[in-house]
């Protein structure tokens, strides 16, 4: 199946310096598939005009003369914005002449819209954003990250079923194992949406190993960790700021005297390899579930490898056809049961 990304060029913290080199590289790795770089004309075009005797027709360009700010309030972008490099690669999408969308530009903008233009899929009440964290058994995938901070068992139901065929697509597991974040492992733990968000997930056919807690998600527990958007961003972000920390302080302690240098110098081998293993770029690209169409959110300071990863997961994704095996094991999920007071 031959696969088109509509790439938002103009999204990030970098732009087009970024995201264009970043489509390239792509191309020239995955040659079944065919790119559409969307944004201002006068950016691009230099880029695109080098570039299209290399890759011919996989390559095309597509004119958006607006670019959604990183810090733009959603009503500005989704009311003022109707011809932003954002909102013309979702509508690629809706049209049929692209799989996937990908952009690096405000996340909240990027949700909205594509709900907006993409709209949800049936039995879905919320999209949510799933991404990928290391882990001591090689990957977790977790969600939501951060698009609905107040969710109700249902919702977190959902949730385990979207990031479930997620991890089945991009990792090619056939039943992967998930967990449900919560402060123990007893079913009795937790506030009364996550208990009855555990009685749901057991019910649902998913292959629910049950309660997990936050130092489950690194040692790799489970393949798919589900809570709710505020906690989900909460661990992402302590996460991020704890990795910062702790690379901060090998450099600290590495450069302090001649010593320690030599120390480093002798150690190359192994640090290199920690900090590939663990290299947050290889693990860019966050899935918008829930949604009648693909779309991944890059991280805005992406820089060209991190890009072209996310890159990799969209196209992924779409090969899968993500949206439609959602849609097909939605319809199969049994209605909720009732509880009575």
């Amino acid at each position: 199946m031959a696969i088109t990304l509509a790439v938002d060029c103009m999204g990030g913290d970098h732009g087009p310096s970024v995201t264009v080199p970043a489509v390239f590289e792509f191309l020239r790795h995955d040659t079944d598939c065919a790119a559409i770089l969307v944004g201002r004309e006068d950016d691009l075009r230099v880029a695109y005009d080098r570039a299209s005797a290399e890759f011919g027709t996989r390559l095309f360009l597509q004119h958006a003369s607006e670019v959604v700010g990183m810090d733009e309030p959603v009503a500005s972008a989704m009311r003022g914005k109707k011809d932003s490099s954002m909102r013309i690669a979702a509508e690629l999408v809706k049209s049929g002449r692209a799989n996937a969308a990908i952009s690096a530009g405000n996340t909240g903008a990027l949700m909205a819209i594509s709900r907006f233009v993409l709209k949800t899929l049936d039995g879905i009440d919320r999209p949510a954003i799933c991404s990928i964290l290391p882990s001591k058994r090689g990957s977790t995938y977790m969600l939501d990250l951060g698009a609905n901070v107040d969710c109700t068992a249902e919702h977190l139901l959902q949730f385990g079923v979207m990031g479930s065929l997620l991890v089945s697509a991009l990792e090619h597991i056939e039943r992967p194992t998930v967990g449900l974040l919560n402060i123990g492992e007893e079913a009795i733990k937790g506030n009364d949406v996550v208990k009855r968000a555990g009685d749901l997930l057991r019910a649902s056919g998913l292959n629910f190993q049950g309660n997990v807690e936050g130092n489950d998600i690194f040692k790799g527990t489970v393949d798919l960790v589900v809570c709710d958007g505020f906690v989900g961003n909460v661990t992402l972000k302590a996460s991020e700021g704890l990795a910062q920390m702790i690379s901060g302080a090998l450099k600290d302690a590495f450069t302090r005297n001649l010593l320690t240098k030599l120390a480093a110098f002798l150690a190359m081998p192994v640090l290199k390899a920690f900090k590939d293993r663990f290299d947050h770029r290889r693990y860019n690209g966050a899935s918008l579930l829930g949604l009648r169409g693909i779309v991944v959110k890059s991280h805005g300071s992406a820089d060209v490898l991190a890009f072209r990863c996310a890159l990799e997961r969209a196209a992924e994704a779409a090969r899968q056809r993500l949206p439609e095996m959602i849609a097909a094991r939605m319809a199969a999920v049994p209605p909720a049961p009732t509880i009575c007071d």
